[in-house]
């Protein structure tokens, strides 16, 4: 496993290994020395073609996340929300597909999104922490002032997703001045 770091700090994409023959692949998903992260929390999600999701974040509980596509291709989206860090209001975009075996691990503190770029698309994450619905926040995906150049402009939207902030109103919010990535 190669582990390559990123301009962000904490943020790490892990090159897998994929052992192949003509019964088909085997794979490395996650090694627990390749990492000293504790996980908790593994759940995954499956996403039609064309399916935007985020961007989320925990404010009580903020999540690392180590996030693996088991099958299909997502443009994947990480915004630093870390008031004090270099790339605070930046963000991390990568291809990640189930061909390429890569994982990326986006630390606590970052907003995380992605959509979707084939059918039955199929990503694992494990996390750092448990989810807490009550503190779960997003902010919107086209917020014209974050400039993120998503791969098309129409996308399958949760509704609570629709009504996520712009960046300027979550970083005012007083949930948020409270936390200490």
């Amino acid at each position: 496993m190669q582990i390559i770091k990123t301009e962000f700090p904490g943020l790490k994409l892990f090159y897998k290994k994929t052992y192949k023959d003509d019964r088909g692949y085997f794979r490395e998903l996650f090694l627990k020395n390749s990492t000293k992260k504790n996980f908790v929390f593994d759940c995954y999600s499956l996403s039609k073609k064309n399916v935007l999701r985020g961007l989320h974040l925990q404010l009580k509980n903020p999540q690392g996340k180590f996030i693996t596509v088991m099958s299909g291709k997502i443009f994947d989206v990480a915004l630093d929300c870390r008031i004090k860090s270099k790339t605070f209001g930046k963000f991390f975009t990568i291809y990640l597909s189930e061909k390429d075996n890569i994982s990326l691990y986006i630390p606590p503190g970052f907003a995380h999104g992605f959509c979707t770029l084939a059918n039955r698309t199929l990503l694992q994450y494990k996390c750092t922490n448990y989810r807490n619905i009550d503190t779960e926040v997003g902010i919107l995906w086209n917020d014209k002032d974050l400039k993120i150049n998503w791969p098309k402009n129409k996308f399958i939207l949760s509704s609570k997703d629709k009504k996520n902030f712009t960046f300027k109103n979550f970083i005012n919010l007083k949930e948020f001045k409270k936390v200490k990535w």
